[in-house]
């Protein structure tokens, strides 16, 4: 009587692992196989007065890439951006760094893009802050991310030490100041970046 019953037991286990088995085997031909996302190149960039703004679109058409703005939930005034003065909003921000102007989200799904291209104005020899708020804001993990900005006098090179150290998991490319260059000069920039 107990092999019987025990021999029910073991038969009525396998018959339950077989169903649930043959059920996943199911499931999984539904899903389709080796499907692979294509990843982009994005574009993306922050422009108080429209310098940047226009270099960042001639590098998204060259690049091949979409192009999407950091847009300050409050835009920046002239006044905003007086530098000599000590009070003016962005004087303010960049002399404490953990500040993190909001900005408008719109729809971007990072997860699209493997490449990135992070454009800016060079204010006091690095990234403005709101460059802070929009790598935090997405992950960036992984992903190559070449930094791009524009300047009046100031170079690139704190900017890019900057964000590489704030953000390390990216995967950095040496940046370079665009200012007024020619579609010769983002042609090589883009091929520079890809090698």
């Amino acid at each position: 009587m107990k092999k019987t019953t025990v021999i029910s037991v073991i038969a009525l286990a396998l018959c339950v692992c077989a169903c649930a088995n043959s059920e996943k085997q199911s499931e999984n031909q539904n899903e389709p196989q080796n499907e692979t996302k294509e990843m982009k190149t994005l574009v993306a960039y922050f422009s108080a007065s429209g310098v940047t703004k226009q270099v960042a679109t001639q590098l998204a058409e060259v690049a091949n890439a979409d192009l999407y703005e950091i847009v300050p939930e409050q835009l920046y005034t002239d006044e905003d951006l007086n530098w000599r003065d000590s009070l003016s909003r962005s004087s303010v921000e960049m002399k404490d760094k953990i500040s993190r102007p909001a900005i408008k989200k719109t729809e971007l799904d990072i997860d699209n893009y493997s490449t990135i291209y992070v454009g800016f104005p060079i204010w006091w020899y690095t990234c403005p802050t709101i460059i802070n708020t929009f790598m935090e804001a997405y992950n960036f993990d992984g992903k190559t991310v070449i930094p791009f900005a524009t300047s009046g006098g100031s170079t690139i090179d704190k900017a890019c030490e900057d964000l590489k150290a704030a953000y390390p998991k990216a995967i950095w490319k040496t940046g370079r100041l665009l200012n007024n260059a020619s579609k010769q000069e983002l042609e090589d920039f883009v091929n520079e970046v890809k090698k």
